[in-house]
Order: structure tokens, then sequence, then C-alpha cells
């Protein structure tokens, strides 16, 4: 079976849900880890949440907590600085862009305030991220010894939804939300944008959906997927993927989604 080797990850929105649980489960299979958030240290932010680990970790040499507004591009080039500072040289092996937000809103209610401000933060700030955090990705990849690609070598998640799938529309009657349906769209597009663009590089990119998972952010569903089932599905998922994969949309266990 395969397995991540992870030199060195970074994830956004680690404060909660999937993005928390990315963290718990990839310490351990990361050498150097970074949780990023608004405010790590505030209410809701990683470092409370994370509990022992944040006490044990927090100031150990392989793990940062990092804070990071997605949507401020000022804010997202002072956290490369300090990620570039902390690893002496080395490129970022990982990029999970897991930040994003959700708003209710059917065709008649939703307000252009609501659509820009969904498109901020799902597909501006990972756009900005993956910009950003592009010149460490290279160094990764270029440093890397193996062929091909792999999430162990140089790649970009975007964690997107089947909500955004133009063909599938999951959920419709229940949940319009068409300011989230039409940003995870985008992102799709986004996600197929930078596996053509960046296919020379070698840095592998897919657009992930995680499924329907018992989150803040997510309904309940009966049974519900637990986050840490999902979580360990995804992994598996990611250790799996090479450059046949990159630019595509799948979900947590690696099957295709219909654009």
């Amino acid at each position: 079976m395969a397995m991540l080797n992870l030199q060195s990850v970074l994830v956004t929105g680690a404060n909660r849900g999937i993005g928390l649980e990315l963290v718990k489960q990839l310490v351990g299979k990361s050498h150097q880890i970074f949780a990023t958030c608004r405010d790590p240290e505030g209410p809701r932010g990683a470092v409370r949440k994370l509990g022992i680990l944040a006490h044990t970790n927090h100031k150990h040499k392989n793990f940062l907590f990092v804070a990071v507004d997605a949507s401020e591009p000022s804010s997202i080039r002072a956290a490369a600085a300090k990620v570039t500072e902390r690893l002496k040289g080395a490129g970022l092996n990982l990029l999970i862009n897991n930040a994003g937000i959700v708003k209710p809103g059917d065709l008649e209610s939703t307000t252009p305030e609501v659509m820009s401000e969904l498109y901020n933060t799902n597909v501006i700030g990972p756009l900005m991220v993956s910009q950003v955090f592009l010149p460490l990705l290279r160094k990764a990849a270029q440093g890397s010894p193996q062929k091909g690609m792999s999430c162990s070598k140089a790649a970009i998640i975007n964690m997107s939804s089947e909500g955004g799938s133009i063909t599938n529309l999951l959920l419709w009657e229940s949940a319009p939300v068409i300011a989230y349906r039409c940003s995870k769209a985008a992102l799709n597009m986004l996600t197929r944008c930078q596996g053509l663009g960046l296919a020379e590089d070698k840095i592998l990119c897919i657009a992930l959906h995680p499924g329907w998972v018992q989150t803040d952010m997510g309904a309940e569903a009966d049974p519900p997927q637990t986050v840490q089932s999902c979580v360990q599905d995804i992994l598996n998922t990611l250790s799996r993927l090479s450059e046949k994969d990159s630019g595509m949309f799948m979900n947590w266990e690696g099957k295709a989604i219909p654009w």
C-alpha cells in the first residue's frame, strides 16, 4: 500500500472540522506541519482545539501555527515568509487549500454581497495562497528524486464539493446554496487550470470532495460520516495519486466526479 512520505505540509482552515482533523492525523506523517487559520490563538483557533497536541508541539521545531487570512494578500505573504524561514531552504511538498465557507441562499434570496464573500474565500483565497506558495512547491518538486508526480513530491489539493458539480448538483432539493455551488464550480475550474499550467513543474493538482461529513459546516447525516474516518480515507487517497490524476475532480475515496 502506498504511503505518504511528506517532508512538509501546509493546511489552511485548520481551526475546525476537516482541516483540524487533517493536522491531527498528519502528525507522524510529515516532518514539518504548518497549521493555519485566521486566529490560531483565539477562542476558535487551532491552538486551543488541538488540546494536548498543541501543548506538546506548539514550540516544537516540526510544528508551527501560522495566522493566515486567505482573503488578504499581505497576510498570505507574511505567512509564506514564516514558512520559508522555518523550511531553511527546503520546499513545501503539500498545500491543502481547505479553508472555505457556506451560506444559505436560493435563486431569489442570494445577494451580491454573499456571492462576493463566498467567491473571495472559496475561489480567490485558494488562488492567492497557491500563487504565493508556488515557489516553495516548485522547489520541492525540483529537489525531489522521485519521478512523475505525487503528494509526497509537490501537490496542491483544493477542497471542493460535489455540490459544485454541474452534472450532479448534490442535494439540490434540500440545499440550493447558490453562491456556494457557484464558488465550488469555479474552484474546480481553477484546479483544472492549475493541473494544466503546473504540469511541467511536476506539481500535482486535484479538486477533492470530502463527502457529507459531520462537522460544524456540514449538515446532519444519517448515518453521519465521521470526520476521523473521512480524513483517514482522504490521506489514503492522497497517498495513491500520480500524474494521471492531476487536474481531476474526485471524492475522498479517489473516485472521479463529473464536472
